[in-house]
């Protein structure tokens, strides 16, 4: 029977499980590394795919559901830890473990939207209500404690597929961090929209098994015992999913750097600093907004001494960074972080932008292209990126132009609208590979409607300079 919100009617809850191999193992297990360890207690990662694609109801739940159900099975086959689960040690005794056990299966939601959710306004750039979103938003089942063994079982994944009449459709994804970072959830992704797309027929696997996800967690090299030392640090914290509380009291806005004008603020950066030792499209788009997200604060009414730092970090795909480097395909996390900052002064005055610039662009070139240095400071990285950065000023960056959800393709033609919904918790922005623009980006942000606002028009004003 279908249950109805003030903005979805949800058609049918149920739980989606790989294929079974009697020719299997009963069970398949695999350790955290300390790049997985990191991730334990961060909020889990929900990211919208927005498809316009006029279905019925009725095509909906007799065709499309069908097919979703019969490809993500298929695809969860060859992503087990997806359908498994995260395994807490009884008072936190053991290192904690993924396993997946026969029978065991991933959340999914069929729903289909109300009047008081617009396809259009939704999948716009404008400010739009943050709330909004999260009728299409799955939620991770709630942990619970096996009886016999008093484990903590932690599901790592959710998916809800939400119709709008005659309009298009909505997938969303909740998964734990813990299980994948972004290079191994949009693998999956795209696996399971190519298994939809094509159908029986398809090839999950090319012959070479160029796509076979890769688990084998010898390939990171533990030898100083991080993985140890990151869980004694954490394992007296309560493991679980936090979610945001409404209202969030926040928009959320889309804006696109066409590729000419990340050529002009390149040349831009170049005819104020000469010398720059690294410049690319990410160094002046991501320097663009945090230059102008911090001059925004006295128009948005916030009170910043000059002195106040600002902080620009975040996570950088490590696999064939380290040394050896580990397969392109590995399954799970493999991310190492950096951190730059300045000061509030600096940064809004009027040479913010080629200050930020350079403070990336030197990052980038000291610690994320040079092996010898990218996990200089691992052991530190839960006190110096962690506890030591919470309240303060800091942007951070959610995804990556190198993982482009932007041709998933379930058979509706490529997504109209990709929304990251982890920039709402806290200062972060999304970037991506634009949908409309060769070579272009796209920004995502989450702030309150007066920011917004004065960011909206010193990000406009600095592109006509």
């Amino acid at each position: 029977m279908a249950t109805t919100t003030k903005r979805v009617t949800v058609h049918e809850c149920c739980n989606i499980a790989p294929p079974t191999d009697p020719g299997e193992a009963a069970e398949h297990s695999l350790p955290l590394t300390f790049f997985d360890i990191l991730w334990l207690y961060v909020h889990p990662t929900q990211r919208l795919l927005f498809y316009r694609f006029p279905c019925s109801a009725t095509d909906f739940l007799e065709t499309i559901v069908p097919t979703l159900k019969k490809s993500l099975s298929r695809t969860l086959g060859n992503y087990l830890p997806l359908a498994g689960n995260l395994l807490i040690h009884p008072s936190n005794s053991g290192t904690p473990e993924f396993r997946y056990s026969p029978g065991d299966s991933v959340s999914v939601t069929f729903a289909e939207s109300t009047e008081n959710l617009d396809f259009d306004y939704l999948t716009g750039n404008q400010a739009r209500d943050s709330d909004l979103f999260y009728a299409l938003v799955p939620v991770l089942p709630e942990p619970r404690v096996e009886s016999e063994s008093a484990l903590k079982i932690i599901p790592l994944l959710a998916i809800q597929a939400t119709l709008f009449p005659e309009t298009g459709i909505c997938i969303g994804i909740t998964n734990h961090h813990a299980v994948g970072d972004a290079s191994s959830i949009v693998g999956f992704i795209k696996a399971w929209g190519s298994a939809a797309k094509l159908g029986e027929n398809q090839q999950l696997i090319s012959a070479e098994n160029q796509s076979l996800p890769f688990f084998d967690r010898s390939v990171i090299k533990d030898p100083s015992g991080r993985a140890n030392i990151f869980w004694n640090q954490m394992r007296l914290l309560q493991v679980g999913s936090s979610y945001l509380e409404f209202p969030t009291n926040k928009v959320r806005a889309t804006y696109v750097l066409q590729n000419n004008d990340i050529h002009i603020l390149k040349n831009l950066a170049l005819a104020r600093e000469p010398g720059l030792v690294h410049l690319s499209s990410f160094t002046v788009t991501t320097g663009y907004v945090w230059a102008c997200l911090v001059k925004s604060a006295a128009e948005a009414g916030e009170e910043v001494d000059d002195v106040e730092p600002e902080y620009f970090g975040f996570a950088v795909d490590a696999r064939h960074r380290l040394e050896p480097p580990v397969p392109a395909t590995y399954f799970g996390n493999c991310l190492a972080f950096v951190v730059t900052q300045s000061t509030h002064r600096l940064l809004r005055g009027s040479a913010g932008f080629v200050i930020a610039v350079k403070l990336i662009g030197e990052l980038i070139s000291q610690k994320v292209n040079n092996k010898e240095e990218i996990l200089r400071d691992a052991d530190d990285w839960l006190v110096k990126y962690g506890s030591s950065l919470l309240g303060k000023r800091t942007l951070g960056v959610v995804g990556s132009p190198k993982f482009d959800l932007y041709d998933v393709d379930f058979g509706w033609g490529k997504p109209n609208k990709y929304e990251s919904m982890s920039i709402d918790r806290y200062g972060s922005m999304s970037l991506c590979k634009s949908r409309e623009f060769e070579g272009g980006l796209e920004i995502g942000l989450s702030l309150p409607k007066k920011k917004m606002d004065a960011f909206a028009a010193i990000f406009s004003d600095g592109l006509k300079a």
